[in-house]
């Protein structure tokens, strides 16, 4: 059984940084909001287990106000994953 992680948090918090150190990626940063515009997925194995870590779109609220915040919104609600890491600066 895998676990599905997801980073969120407002843009420019460092979620694609995390994210690319967990999955051994090198997705695009930015020191701008919206870099990350679409939800990303990698993975990497801990202890056996594979762990998908999905890189969500920065977001100021799960009230949806733009698209970057209803693919972050819908992915929480509809994908239901494990984890959720709040990533904040």
């Amino acid at each position: 059984m895998g676990y599905k992680i997801a980073l969120a948090g407002n843009p420019n918090s460092g979620k694609t940084t995390v994210f690319n150190l967990l999955c051994g990626t090198r997705e695009k940063i930015g020191n701008w909001p919206g870099t990350t515009v679409e939800k990303k997925q990698g993975y990497f194995i801990h202890e056996g287990e594979k762990i998908e870590v999905v890189d969500l779109p920065g977001t100021y609220s799960l009230s949806v106000y733009s698209i970057d915040e209803r693919i972050a919104r819908d992915f929480l609600i509809k994908e239901r994953p494990d984890l959720v890491v709040c990533v904040i600066d």
